[in-house]
């Protein structure tokens, strides 16, 4: 925010305060600090000039116009309140005589950062876009900071945080209200999973410029990460009037409309960008991504094709191919990833990436113990980049059994949102979970969506409502039942956006097993279906799979077996304190006799029987799993036992998982 010029030296001390309360964003204070002052000196313009600054950052226009105009009526060398002046007029709906103001200004002092800012909002405003993204990039040149920005922004960009937030904070020390510094933060904020912390950032950010690409571009992936999505969406398509050039802001559309479910504008979006930057192998690769949701694998082929076309050594791309399951690499492509990984230039996730899609290969060709080598290194390289905490996820396992014990359950009996619609089904990856969905939305009275993040993000804010960021699960026990009932009316609210209409819906997120007991207390109508397999192809399958975020424990075999029992103690701690809230789906019953199972399932969710659900492989719907393939096929038996051609290589698991396999036997 603009601050006007000093008054003269018997004032300053007072003034000097007043200023300091408003740049640590204390208006109302400092508002109460001028008026006192101006009792004594009414006419004083420094004082007016302030104040007004004061008014308008509390959005109290007339007062805050009225004072700075006579302010600069009285010393028109206020630069600074001429440009809040021009702020006030253009937010009272006067465009003609900011716009009139400023460009006065910028005639006379066109090295003035803040009236190119303020110049910029007006411009978006009259959709004069082009001169609009001029006065923004102005702005940014002019940045007395831009050295120290650009510092700690590549510190940001290169991992080291505590260089890049010390720099944006002793920035904000000095300039509260300092766009770029401001929005740095956020984006710290969001890194570490505060979504609130990064709005409440930006949205002061955008009170400095109501329109700065920095800050609405924050605010679009922080409203996206915390599943916002409309909100998400408005404030992407804003970016796109100002900037449509810019391929990152379709890309940014493309990633919200596959969040809404709105699969083929999302894939419009991305050629879009791919078309503003056909070199870049990435949004290829996304495209393919879209292509596979979507059922079309002749052009999620090609996609992935085009990126190797592009860059032969785009690990990606070859793990992509690999990760169709039912592709069969060539030789010749077989020989091209060997090639890749001797030369030695990929390291990291992509070196990691491309061990997966070798594994697969060899695996195709039955080559059990030269994949598993393959597929071990590729867990091995995982494992540095995305580290578990498994004794922690223990240690947070006893908390939630402990906290969500059956006089919990009583005090919050008959509470929270009483609206039916969602389904869950939980469990661990890769143990037929997609599957199910498919069932389940091959009914006409259920909506198949995704595994929906928004459960993991009321979560996440409990957790961060501790002082260790380890709040959850015992926040919840001073929750009064509004509150409680809050939660759950917020989630429905959040996934209002990607439902069609219909009765039921499908939450497919599996790590929701830790979290049966919030569902209790937030939509006790909610339905649980536990889909479990046998630990063993369960485990091996998931170590398998290189997931690209979340399923970290699964890139060690003995953090899976534990893993898994902690799974399991979970499932049925839950079956003890909430008896026949969770339907156990296994598996094999279902692929061995698929009519029973269904209708089992069906009068779980309190459906009637519909055939369509047996003919499941035949529902046209995007799948965004790994399984979009498998899930498009008639039920095959191949999957069960599959672990035995990796017996020698799973005695690490085997150990780990201890009575898993006599406990998974016993419900069989």
């Amino acid at each position: 925010m603009p601050m006007p010029d000093r008054p003269p030296a018997v004032l300053r001390p007072a003034y000097e305060q007043a200023r300091a309360t408003l740049r640590v964003g204390k208006a109302a204070t400092a508002e109460q600090q001028l008026r006192g002052l101006l009792d004594a000196w009414p006419a004083e313009p420094a004082l007016l000039a302030l104040l007004g600054a004061a008014l308008l950052a509390q959005q109290k226009l007339s007062e805050a116009r009225a004072a700075l105009e006579q302010a600069t009526q009285a010393a028109p060398e206020l630069l600074d309140a001429r440009v809040d002046l021009a702020r006030a007029y253009r937010q009272q709906g006067e465009h003609q005589a900011a716009r009139q103001m400023l460009r006065e200004l910028l005639k006379h002092t066109p090295t003035l950062q803040s009236a190119w800012l303020a110049y910029a909002d007006l411009l978006v405003d009259l959709k004069q876009y082009p001169d609009a993204r001029f006065a923004f990039e102005r702005a940014a040149e002019l940045d007395p900071e831009r050295a120290r920005i650009e510092r700690a922004t590549a510190a940001f960009l290169a991992g080291d945080r505590r260089t890049a937030e010390t720099v944006f904070r002793d920035i904000l020390k000095h300039d509260a209200g300092h766009l770029a510094a401001l929005c740095g933060l956020a984006a710290l904020a969001l890194g570490a999973g505060s979504t609130q912390d990064a709005e409440r950032l930006l949205r002061h950010a955008l009170a400095q410029s109501a329109h700065a690409p920095l800050a609405r571009r924050g605010l679009a992936h922080t409203l996206l990460a915390a599943g916002r999505l409309p909100e998400a969406e408005a404030a992407t398509r804003e970016l796109l009037a100002l900037e449509p050039e810019n391929p990152q802001n379709w890309v940014a559309l493309g990633t919200v409309c596959t969040r809404l479910l709105r699969q083929s504008e999302a894939l419009a979006a991305y050629e879009e960008a791919a078309r503003l930057n056909p070199g870049a192998a990435p949004l290829r690769l996304s495209i393919g991504h879209l292509n596979k949701t979507l059922g079309r694998r002749e052009a999620c082929e090609r996609a992935y094709r085009q990126c190797l076309e592009m860059d032969r050594g785009f690990a990606e791309a070859w793990w992509s191919l690999a990760d169709l399951k039912n592709y069969f690499f060539s030789e010749e492509e077989l020989a091209a990833m060997r090639a890749l990984l001797e030369q030695g230039s990929l390291q990291g996730d992509a070196r990691a990436q491309l061990q997966f899609a070798l594994g697969r290969a060899l695996e195709q060709r039955k080559r059990f113990g030269d994949a598993f080598a393959h597929y071990a290194e590729g867990n091995r390289l995982r494992r540095q980049s995305s580290g578990f905490d498994i004794a922690g996820f223990e240690r947070k396992s006893q908390r939630v059994m402990a906290c969500f014990d059956r006089a919990l359950i009583e005090r919050h009996r008959g509470g929270g949102c009483p609206e039916r619609g969602p389904i869950f089904i939980v469990g661990l990856p890769r143990s037929g979970s997609t599957l199910i969905e498919q069932i389940l939305a091959s009914h006409s009275q259920v909506e198949g969506t995704m595994e929906l993040p928004n459960l993991l993000t009321l979560v996440r804010e409990l957790d961060h409502a501790g002082a260790r960021a380890d709040g959850y699960p015992e926040a919840l026990r001073g929750r009064s039942p509004e509150e409680l009932a809050c939660l759950g009316r917020r989630y429905l609210t959040e996934t209002a956006p990607i439902r069609s209409g219909r009765p039921y819906f499908i939450d497919k997120m599996p790590n929701n097993f830790s979290h049966v007991g919030l569902l209790e207390l937030i939509l006790p109508q909610a339905i649980v279906i536990d889909v479990r397999r046998h630990p063993l192809d369960a485990c091996l399958s998931a170590y398998k799979q290189y997931f690209a975020q979340g399923q970290s424990f699964s890139y060690d075999l003995e953090d899976l077996g534990r893993y898994y029992r902690c799974y399991l103690d979970l499932m049925e701690h839950w079956d003890r304190v909430l008896p026949g809230k969770v339907l156990h789906l296994q598996y094999e019953a279902l692929v061995q006799d698929p009519e029973r199972h269904i209708r089992r399932l069906l009068e779980h969710c309190g459906l009637s029987f519909e055939a369509a659900c047996l003919r499941f492989h035949e529902t046209q719907r995007p799948v965004r799993t790994a399984s979009a393939e498998q899930v498009r096929q008639p039920l095959y038996r191949s999957g069960i036992g599959y672990w035995q051609h990796f017996a020698s290589d799973l005695e690490p698991l085997r150990r780990s998982l201890g009575d898993a396999l006599e406990r998974f036997a016993e419900r069989t």
